[in-house]
This record gives structure tokens, sequence and C-alpha cells, in this order.
């Protein structure tokens, strides 16, 4: 079911006025005084808004919303859906309650697939534009208490936790919590070993961190686990060897840990966790060793993107198949496109099978800003419009449809910064039922 015309701006009721008259891209722009390609995003907006994929659906939109009347009905003098003001764009009638859910469900449906085709068409790739994003969708949260990087961020309940990483004084076993309800960052329990390049993942409602880099510049082999509901912390099985800067994600209850470094070497390793079991094993490796990559979830795969093979940045992305890993060290693995650049240090996870890359650096010290691939299009994009200098080495998390950025390393100095960035939005669809 389209979406009302009162959620689109006045720009855009004033481009999808004119559209519906028959002009052109080129016409609309010299009318409004405006690019045309600036024409061409409104119509991208307007299209996903009002749920339609052409000119001419948009155009009968207009006409039976109102906002341009037909040239029949004009000429025969009858009244038009906009001069009875019915409902804004939804006709006003009786609506029996299985066609409003029948309704609801099919809008929310065609929502999601006009959504994902949206940003899919704005890859920000060379030849095309970059999503925008409204400067709304960014908030700054409370900062933390502990400026630092290498931090690892997790997110429970109505809290977000940052947990160790490097002050300006040094590693930190501090870990500090961000309470959702009264916006406020508390204490909590120290992590019992302070380390740094580090990752969290949650798991049965316990937050897990292997491994990491101590005070000393050595790597730790230790696996400590918090339960933020009683707010400790206990120990579990040390891993098969040493490691930070690894890539960590959660698949089926398990700990997947990706390549990350001894201190000396980089490794192309892949362990996995069981926490009922309390064991590590390893699994098939990577075809490139790496560290400072990232590892996301997304169906039934776990994407490992980009990191740093010990001398330069890496854009390889690459699949691991844990449903596989039984059968071969082949079939275990697949490729992926590549990201846009060649970048590591960076935070990752994803909303909605969504995968965000934000921050890090690359090549010559480049600054990375935000990256977005859709698994069901296999295409990257880019965020437009972000808070500047969002650094490296930040901790990244998601809570609920939002993500949230901690902390990061920018022009060498540990950050205490904490963003929100609304990544997924509801549209509204007014319906009138009498």
């Amino acid at each position: 079911m389209p979406a009302s015309g009162d959620e689109l701006s006045e720009r855009e009721l004033e481009i999808l006025r004119l559209l519906a008259t028959g002009a052109s891209n080129k016409e609309i722009a010299q009318k409004l005084f405006i690019s045309a390609n600036t024409v061409k995003v409104h119509l991208r907006n307007i299209f996903a808004k009002i749920a339609v994929s052409s000119r001419t659906e948009a155009a009968m939109y207009a006409v039976n919303a109102g906002l341009v009347p037909s040239q029949a009905k004009a000429e025969q003098g009858e009244t038009t859906v906009a001069d009875l003001g019915a409902v804004k764009g939804v006709e006003q009638r009786k609506i029996p309650l299985w066609v409003f859910v029948a309704g609801m469900l099919l809008g929310l449906t065609l929502a999601a697939a006009l959504y994902y085709q949206f940003i899919a068409r704005r890859a920000a790739l060379p030849g095309s534009s970059a999503i925008s994003s409204t400067p709304q969708r960014w908030q700054a949260l409370a900062p933390m208490p502990t400026a630092r990087y290498g931090l690892a961020a997790a997110s429970y309940g109505d809290f977000v936790f940052a947990i160790g990483g490097h002050t300006a004084e040094g590693v930190t076993a501090a870990v500090e919590r961000y309470d959702f309800r009264d916006k406020t960052w508390k204490s909590a329990t120290d992590k019992p070993t302070p380390v740094y390049e580090i990752n969290a993942a949650v798991i049965g409602g316990k937050i897990y961190v292997p491994g990491g880099r101590l005070a000393s510049g050595k790597v730790t082999d230790a696996l400590e686990i918090y339960d933020p509901v009683n707010d400790q912390w206990q120990q579990g099985a040390k891993l098969p060897a040493p490691v930070s800067a690894y890539a960590l994600a959660a698949f089926e209850g398990k700990l997947y840990l990706f390549g990350g470094w001894d201190g000396e070497q980089v490794y192309s390793t892949v362990y996995a966790y069981d926490p009922q079991q309390d064991v590590w094993q390893e699994k098939p490796p990577m075809s490139v060793a790496r560290a400072y990559s990232g590892a996301v979830v997304v169906g039934r795969k776990i994407y490992v993107l980009g990191g740093y093979d010990g001398q330069r940045a890496l854009d390889i992305s690459q699949v691991y198949l844990p449903d596989q890993e039984k059968n071969s060290a082949s079939s275990a693995w697949q490729e992926a496109p590549s990201m846009p650049e060649k970048i590591y240090a960076m935070g990752v996870t994803s909303i909605a099978d969504i995968v965000y890359v934000l921050g890090g650096s690359g090549e010559e010290g480049r600054q990375y800003l935000a990256l977005v691939f859709l698994e069901q299009t296999r295409e990257w994009s880019m965020i437009e419009d972000l808070p500047k200098d969002m650094g490296e080495f930040i901790g990244l998390t998601n809570q609920g449809a939002n993500l949230i950025l901690l902390g990061g390393k920018s022009k060498n100095q540990p950050s205490q910064k904490a963003l929100l960035y609304q990544a997924i939005f509801t549209v509204s669809i007014p319906i009138i039922v009498r």
C-alpha cells in the first residue's frame, strides 16, 4: 500500500506535481531552479516513499491523491479527491478488518523490498551518487567517562557496554555502561585483565571477550566472560594461542574468531568456541592472513571484511559458512564482493541483514567514514553527512534499530565520543477505518 502524500516534503510535492504533468527531469529542474541531478535524487526519495517504481505510477498516484486533478475530471467539472479533502491521498471508506490486516502486511513487505532497492540504487561507487542521510539520524549521546580506543563494545538489554581499551594513561580494565532509560553512563566491575585491540560478542546473556594486547605489548590467550545481570566476570577456556586484533562473531550459540596477530605474526586461523562445553576448536582457515578486520553475521553466513596483512590494508571480503565447515575447507569459504576501499581498524556490525562498516584507516593514512553492504544485491554503498573524524579502532555495536559508535583514535588521541545512528526508521502508513 503506498504511503500518503503528507510524508513528502514541500519540494517533493512540487516535483511530483510537475512530474504528473509529463515534465522531464530537465524541465522540472528549470522550473524549480535546481539541477537535473537534484531532481533525480528527489525522485528516488519520492518513489521509495509512495512505493512506486516508475514515472507513470508516480503520476497516477499524484492524480489519485488529489495532488493533480485528472484532465477528464477537470473538463467535466467533477469534484476531485483533493476537493473532497479525502485524507491526503488515502481514500476514506469502510475497510473490513481482514483487508486492513492483509494490507498492512503487504505494505510492510513492499516497504522492506523498496528499502533494499532504494539503498542499492544509490551505491556510492564510481559513477553513482551516495546514500543521503539526514542529520537527525545521528545523535550525540553523553560522552563516555573514559576516553579510549581499541575497546570492545557490546549491547545487552537497555545497556551498551564499553570494555577495556587504551587510554591516554595506558591500557585500561574499565567497564562502563550506558543506560538508555536515563541516558547516563555508570561504572561496572572492571575486566580482570586490562587489554586493548579486542572485540566482544553476546551469547546467552553473557558478554565474551577473548584475547587482547596487554600493557607490556604482549598478547594474551585469556577468555573472560562478563555477566551483565550480576555484574561479574569469570574465566573461560584459554584460546589455542594468544591473539589480539582479531575479528569476532557469534553464530548459533558459538563464538567464531578470525585471524588477528600475536605481537609478531598475522594469522589466517579460525577458531570456534562452544560455551556449553567450554572448548575451542580450530576451523578451516582463511585464504589470507589478516588482523584488524571485521566479522559480521548475515543470515547463515559470516562475512569477514578488510583488515591488514602486516604490510598493507585489504579490501578482501570473504564469506564463512559454518554449516559447511564439516565438509571441507574449500566448501566452508566463498568469495564476496570486494570493499570499495582498502580498510582496517574499523567497526563492523549488521542490522536486518544490512552490513555497516564505520570508521577505520586505509592506504596512506586515509580516514574512512561509513560503508553499507546489502547481501540481497551484493552491492556496497556509502552513507553521507556523517559526524567528522570518526577515527579508527572504534567500538561499534547495535541497539535495536540503531548503531552505537564508541570511542576510537582520532589525531592520535583516544576519544570519549558516543554516537547513535538510526539505521532503520519506521515509515507510517495512515489508514482510516470507520
